[in-house]
């Protein structure tokens, strides 16, 4: 994990950038206290949705939108 000042961040972000896309961590620092933490982007594995996917388990009841009976007080 290497660590650079905000001004030497700035000064190279893009070799900063190169270094996190193979697989290495940054560290920004102010003062000598880590204040921020670049890690490489990891890319969601989860499958895409289906459209139709929970087709027949809700039922909209043809009333679904009729008034609400009064309730007795």
């Amino acid at each position: 994990m290497a660590v650079f000042n905000i001004h030497d961040a700035k000064t190279h972000f893009s070799k900063l950038l190169v270094r996190v896309q193979n697989g290495e961590e940054v560290v920004i620092a102010k003062a000598g206290k880590p204040v921020a933490r670049i890690i490489p982007f990891a890319a969601d594995d989860t499958s895409p949705r289906v459209p139709g996917i929970d087709v027949g388990k809700v039922i909209i009841q043809p009333d679904f939108d009729a008034p609400l009976p009064e309730f007795d007080l």
